[in-house]
């Protein structure tokens, strides 16, 4: 396991942090909502420390100085500034000088995403090292996709890109393999990405799921393994995906 982790210990991971969560009935900064008694932040940073990653930079926006008092007593965290939110993209462009000064994988995961397994972040981590692609894309088969990117493949199965579903055919709305938005980088490939993002799009922000595609234009290898659990799927953007999560959160930890 030290092996292990001494790979990974090249990683960097970006949190984003920046989200104000308005359907979470709170004022608080949304990574600051607790979840079982922590703020649901707090499970995704741990995920990173004990996986091995020694340097993570957290995205922050609403009340920033909040989310940067909750982690302050974190090492190996940086913070990046996004004033104003236009799109996950954006985000990921704010940490443009921790970007240029790594090489190497750059972890890429939300801030509320508090299910994060360790064993798949090791795991994403291993696949990127010995595969090296441009882009590593952590995906799961859902037995109810509604909602998600799908996540394509060619004849000979290699990933061809991401479909949200309202731009889905049918035939693509049944596929399961779904963009749960946890992403692995090589530092300089990300940076390539993000200089050709536009925000040409009916909400005019930047998106991160625009990279893979960019990459893949680009004729760099970009690949897509299904190796998250089903809980890392699990999403909370209001009250009762927070109660569903606390259930499974509990129903994890009574099993472990």
């Amino acid at each position: 396991m030290a092996c292990m982790t001494n790979a990974n210990s090249t990683a960097m991971a970006i949190v984003l942090a920046a989200g104000k969560g308005t359907r979470m009935k709170s004022d608080l900064p949304k990574v600051l909502v607790p979840v079982c008694g922590r703020p649901m932040v707090r499970y995704v940073t741990d995920a990173l420390r004990e996986a091995g990653v020694a340097k993570t930079v957290v995205v922050v926006g609403y009340q920033a100085d909040s989310v940067r008092t909750e982690l302050a007593d974190e090492p190996g965290i940086d913070f990046a500034d996004q004033v104003e939110q236009l799109g996950t993209g954006h985000a990921v462009m704010m940490c443009r000088e921790q970007l240029a000064q790594h090489q190497g994988p750059v972890l890429v995961i939300a801030g509320d995403q508090c299910m994060v397994q360790v064993k798949s972040v090791r795991k994403l981590l291993d696949i990127f090292a010995a595969e090296q692609p441009a882009c590593l894309l952590g995906t799961v088969d859902k037995d109810d996709p509604t909602g998600y990117g799908r996540i394509l493949h060619d004849a000979e199965g290699n990933f061809s890109g991401i479909v949200e579903e309202k731009d889905a055919t049918g035939a693509e709305r049944a596929i399961r393999e779904v963009n749960v938005s946890t992403y692995v980088f090589e530092a300089s490939e990300l940076l390539a990405a993000l200089d050709q993002l536009t925000s040409e799009n009916a909400q005019e922000e930047y998106y991160l799921t625009d990279c893979p595609a960019l990459l893949l234009a680009a004729g760099k290898k970009v690949s897509a393994h299904k190796v998250l659990e089903p809980c890392e799927a699990m999403s909370i953007n209001n009250v009762d995906e927070l109660v569903a999560v606390e259930e499974e959160m509990r129903r994890v930890k009574g099993e472990g």
